[in-house]
């Protein structure tokens, strides 16, 4: 018996009188709120309108939920329509089950319909919102403490997790806590992609495509510990073979951009502070703000109206020759 591991909470959830308060869904709730605080700070900073990243997660959020529970139920169909199982519970989301792969794929979807609505480049916003999506990852992966599950192989490390459910075909014992590994990485993910964005001064979605990439780096060799049930191809399991093309995909994308569209989006908000005011065609042509030219227009309009010395000294001169002219005739 190890003397020092991190214990599973006897329940993953507590009842308010009926009403059932689920740790894993508390989890989500709150790695969300996290998400769309500190994409808020960074779509101001980048020049944005507080606000724009709430009304646009409204539409991102629930298309990620829909998405992440796809990608679990298409991806372990077995737990939900093989015999003996109830293909309700494949609706049950609070129980656990959310493919993070599916959850950014349409979480995306939703996110461009949301910012097409409001005139703003996609790009500007997913680069905004990278590193709170890794926040709300770690958080959330503290969800499958809750529930006990998604932890890795036996070990007698001093900080291994004790499962103690025997529930789903669960053997108690001591395992490695891949959750608690992934939730960690996401940290170390999120002050990456702010230390590069600041550094380097990434745009045209190259911040998300860093997150993206070293996500995936992490999950890959998490994923590698997990014992749960997976589908393999050629001996590796189903997500590590996405997490190598997914990763694959962000790289050649950030290399690409980095020469197809150099530098960072100087307006990212059609009607923000300093942004254009013709609309999200300007904001997406990358067109200077109109109201830089029109402060400029009542200095050539003073230039203009400003007396020319040269001009009248050259008109004096040409009076006064023709004066001497008259005079010698």
């Amino acid at each position: 018996m190890n003397l020092a591991y991190i214990p599973s909470p006897s329940h993953g959830v507590l009842y308010l009188g009926p009403i059932p308060l689920r740790g894993y869904a508390f989890c989500i709730i709150i790695g969300v709120f996290v998400a769309v605080w500190f994409g808020n700070k960074r779509w101001i900073a980048r020049g944005g309108q507080s606000g724009t990243v709430a009304d646009i997660a409204v539409w991102a959020v629930p298309f990620g939920l829909v998405g992440g529970r796809l990608y679990h139920v298409i991806t372990d169909y077995e737990l939900y329509f093989s015999e003996g199982r109830d293909w309700v519970d494949a609706f049950k989301v609070w129980e656990g089950g959310l493919g993070i792969w599916g959850a950014i794929a349409l979480g995306a979807l939703g996110a461009w319909i949301g910012a097409r609505r409001r005139g703003i480049p996609m790009p500007a916003y997913a680069d905004a919102v990278a590193p709170g999506i890794a926040f709300a990852q770690a958080i959330g992966r503290w969800g499958n403490w809750f529930n006990q599950e998604l932890y890795g192989r036996e070990t007698h490390v001093p900080w291994a997790l004790h499962i103690t459910s025997s529930e789903g075909g669960r053997v108690p014992g001591y395992y490695h806590p891949t959750f608690l590994y992934e939730s960690l990485w996401c940290v170390g993910v999120a002050l990456l992609v702010v230390w590069a964005d600041r550094r380097f001064r990434l745009g045209h979605g190259r911040a998300f495509a860093l997150y993206v990439a070293a996500y995936c780096l992490g999950r890959g060799w998490i994923e590698y510990l997990r014992v749960d049930d997976a589908h393999h191809i050629l001996g590796l399991r189903l997500n590590v073979w996405t997490a190598l093309i997914v990763f694959l995909l962000a790289v050649a994308y950030i290399v690409v951009s980095a020469k197809k569209r150099p530098g960072r989006e100087e307006v990212v908000e059609p009607g923000a502070p300093g942004g254009p005011a013709d609309g999200a065609e300007a904001v997406a042509e990358g067109v200077e703000p109109a109201a830089e030219s029109a402060e400029t227009a009542p200095e050539d309009e003073e230039k203009a109206t400003e007396p020319d010395p040269g001009g009248a000294d050259a008109e004096a001169g040409t009076k006064n020759e023709a004066e001497s002219a008259t005079k010698k005739s």
